[in-house]
């Protein structure tokens, strides 16, 4: 919905979505590493070596394209 009445001494028309969720329950799971410690140094460092061995310079289609991030998502999972 738009609110031009509410947009005071702005250009911009303020635009108000809603969006009904279902109640459901949503699992998931979140993996911390503590900012400067040997796991995050680790991690940096095994992330670091994969990539900069990863070949992007021959990307000619979105297929190519859609490996190299798979490639980079399996890198994020595994270091």
């Amino acid at each position: 919905m738009l609110y031009p009445d509410i947009r005071k001494l702005s250009d911009h028309v303020p635009l108000i979505i809603e969006v009904r969720i279902a109640n459901t329950n949503i699992d998931y799971s979140i993996r911390l590493i503590s900012k400067d410690s040997e796991e995050e140094k680790d991690f940096v460092v095994s992330l670091t070596k994969e990539v900069s061995n990863l070949n992007s310079s021959n990307i000619q289609s979105k297929d190519d394209l859609e490996n190299l991030v798979q490639q980079l998502a399996y890198m994020f999972r595994n270091a």
